[in-house]
């Protein structure tokens, strides 16, 4: 937790909720403990898609689909989003969640490794949601780049790591200092690139927001 937890819970009480399926796949991912975006970074999701209104929209990175039911929810209509996942045990379960909830002419689910998929990829997206692996973002920043629109958001999620971000690599656990040195490097590069403007916010485990610069 990088926020003081009693503000979290205090601006989460006055959360308006989602519909019954999406908090039913959001209560079946804690229980089997699938990790989804924290309730106040899909907050910030849900205002900045309606604030963009994209056409469409990249996830990468879908675990059992429930960041993408809510972005699908804001956006509007005839708009699509893309979704990438490499996870075998979890794909079948996404599909699932987006029958149950309707959307399965609105959500394309691909099959595979994120850097695969990316390098294949020749569309152009006006919003990229970014919530894979931490340790690959950096390898992907040059896709998302290729892909992001001038004027497109990206939303990098979990960049700040608990707060592990601001310590010392050696004040780490040793399994995770790769990652540590990987997405400092990261956020160094997306606050740096000529072709972004970058703020990173602490809420939930940190979100950069940028914009791909005209």
């Amino acid at each position: 937790m990088i926020v003081n937890e009693r503000f979290t819970d205090y601006i989460n009480s006055l959360d308006t909720g989602d519909g019954d399926i999406v908090r039913s796949i959001a209560r079946e991912a804690e229980e089997t403990f699938v990790p989804i975006i924290r309730k106040e970074t899909a907050s910030l999701l849900k205002t900045l898609l309606e604030i963009k209104q994209p056409k469409k929209i990249l996830e990468v990175g879908t675990a059992t689909g429930y960041s993408a039911l809510i972005m699908s929810e804001h956006i509007p209509a005839g708009s699509t989003i893309t979704t990438i996942e490499k996870y075998e045990k979890r794909i079948p379960i996404a599909r699932e969640n987006f029958r149950r909830a309707g959307k399965e002419d609105v959500i394309t689910l691909l099959e595979g490794d994120a850097a695969d998929i990316l390098a294949g990829l020749d569309g152009e997206y006006d919003f990229i949601f970014m919530d894979a692996a931490k340790g690959q973002y950096l390898n992907f920043l040059p896709h998302i780049l290729r892909l992001l629109v001038p004027g497109g958001i990206l939303i990098s999620d979990n960049v700040l790591q608990d707060g592990d971000i601001i310590e010392s690599r050696y004040a780490v656990t040793r399994r995770n200092r790769t990652i540590h040195t990987r997405m400092r490097e990261y956020l160094y590069e997306i606050k740096h690139n000529e072709l972004l403007q970058t703020s990173i916010i602490t809420i939930g485990d940190g979100v950069a927001l940028s914009v791909r610069l005209k």
